[in-house]
């Protein structure tokens, strides 16, 4: 693990509050789970419904017209997010889709796919690859379909097998000796929706860090990990998570039990609440 000079805060007047800890972490996919309201919160103000059981476990979101379920396992080895789609007819008749993702994967990088389902598809066709290229990600076809991050440490495949096809991804940490394991990996269904795939992908080759606390850096022993220390005032970390939920506020209104989504400009565009404004990419 590479650490870094701390980046001068430029908090401004000194407050009551006091700055805490935490870190940029990058590469992004290997930053650990983070804080599940990340993924529930939005789902909340989008209009889905909580559907988890009053002991709290498993967790469980479905969408406005009950087609669409998210939901967080905990309690079971290893824990998993699971997300699927299920048929609207009453026989049970149709077809759905499917999607699991290992609990290291980062909440903002579940997100860019949760995130998508809450909206209509865009007007343009999908393209999955076009986010990873545009990122300078290796994509191209050996075998399956496939796009590697620059440092080899995450893929995402379209896998093509025996006539069954789907989606996959993973992210791979190799400690300082030299061993790789690992860390997360993720399935969905074929016929998931390509935006939110697109989606998914986009968030996946991001190339701002993620912020994390002190402890919650699970692979930060990897080789390929770097963390910056960064001085964060609660009241941020507030405004962060605050401005995302807005941003769902404005863009989303519930209309025949379907999120739709206005046009009308919110003003400004929230960070990330792990990649505060400001925070850049991996010096060289």
């Amino acid at each position: 693990m590479r650490r870094r000079q701390q980046r001068p805060a430029g908090w401004g007047p000194a407050g009551a509050e006091l700055p805490q800890p935490h870190y940029l972490v990058e590469p992004r996919h290997l930053a650990g789970g983070g804080d599940l309201r990340h993924i529930t919160e939005y789902l909340r103000v989008s209009g889905w419904k909580d559907r988890t059981p009053r002991a709290g476990s498993p967790l469980c979101f479905e969408s406005p017209d009950r087609t669409v379920r998210v939901g967080y396992a905990g309690h079971i080895i290893p824990p998993t997010w699971t997300v699927s789609s299920g048929p609207r007819t009453n026989d049970g008749t149709g077809a759905g889709w499917h999607a699991t993702f290992g609990a290291a994967v980062p909440v903002e990088i579940l997100a860019g796919f949760t995130d998508a389902l809450t909206r209509p598809p865009a007007p343009h066709a999908p393209d999955v690859w076009r986010p990873l290229a545009q990122r300078d990600w290796n994509v191209g076809k050996k075998g399956h379909h496939t796009a590697t991050s620059p440092d080899g440490s995450a893929i995402l495949q379209y896998r093509q097998d025996e006539g069954r096809a789907c989606w996959w991804a993973c992210a791979n940490a190799t400690t300082a000796a030299g061993t790789s394991s690992r860390v997360w990996s993720a399935v969905l269904s074929d016929t998931a929706p390509l935006h939110a795939v697109e989606g998914f992908a986009a968030a996946l080759s991001d190339p701002r860090p993620l912020l994390r606390p002190p402890g919650h850096i699970p692979f930060a022993a990897a080789r390929q990990v770097t963390t910056t220390p960064y001085m964060v005032l609660p009241s941020q970390l507030g405004s962060w998570q605050r401005a995302r939920l807005a941003a769902a506020r404005a863009t989303t209104r519930v209309k025949g039990g379907w999120a739709l989504h206005r046009t009308r400009p919110t003003g400004h565009t929230p960070p990330d609440y792990a990649a505060p404004s400001g925070a850049g990419g991996r010096s060289r």
